[in-house]
């Protein structure tokens, strides 16, 4: 081979090097990028979308100025289970929860976990199909023993929803509502309740919900 030849060659292959090289650290940038985004949108728990990308889904819907329902649901004796069993099991708990949730199909557009034990759906319907999600949500969890990595629990749910359609509202309005009919549901032993202005006040409610 010729020395310019070679020359030629060798430049060759050190491009190709290079850009093989770029390519690989553009590869590994865009995972990254995606992971990032995935995991600042996603319960590290369970895989459901967090709080902030359900608001995202909330605000869409409103948007749509489509009837939308909100449901949200805690679990009854969840700080309980981390005492008595630990973290690893109450994780198991809400992990299991997370999936059960996941499997209510249409009208329930998104499932989500909020914080702690709150989980929320986000219901594209009118008041009925929210009210039939809600009762699902709850039986869903409380219908078999949930298995964790030390036992089987038996749990039960506070289950609150609230509806809207074709009035101005707020994201924060109904996470508010449906807040504040989750713990009327807990105060008074009911497994659901609906928000109804007249007998659900929204003390209770907290300013986390924007």
């Amino acid at each position: 081979m010729s020395p310019t030849l070679h020359s030629v060659v060798t430049t060759v292959g050190g491009i190709l090097a290079g850009l093989a090289l770029a390519g690989a650290l553009l590869w590994r940038q865009q995972q990254a990028l995606t992971t990032a985004r995935y995991d600042a949108t996603h319960d590290e728990v369970t895989g459901l979308p967090n709080r902030r990308l359900f608001l995202t889904y909330l605000r869409a819907a409103l948007a749509e100025n489509r009837p939308v329902g909100v449901v949200l649901l805690d679990l009854n004796q969840f700080k309980t289970v981390n005492d008595t069993l630990g973290h690893d099991a109450g994780n198991d708990l809400l992990d299991q929860v997370g999936r059960r949730l996941n499997t209510i199909s249409t009208p329930v557009r998104v499932a989500a976990r909020l914080s702690g034990d709150e989980f929320a759906l986000l219901v594209a319907g009118d008041r009925d199909d929210t009210a039939d999600a809600a009762h699902t949500a709850w039986q869903v969890i409380s219908a078999e023993p949930i298995r964790v990595v030390n036992g089987t629990l038996r749990v039960a749910a506070s289950v609150g929803y609230t509806h809207h359609q074709h009035t101005p509202t707020s994201t924060r309005q109904l996470l508010t509502q449906a807040d504040a009919a989750m713990y009327e549901a807990k105060r008074s032993g009911a497994d659901v309740r609906e928000y109804a202005a007249h007998r659900t006040p929204t003390v209770r409610s907290r300013d986390r919900h924007h």
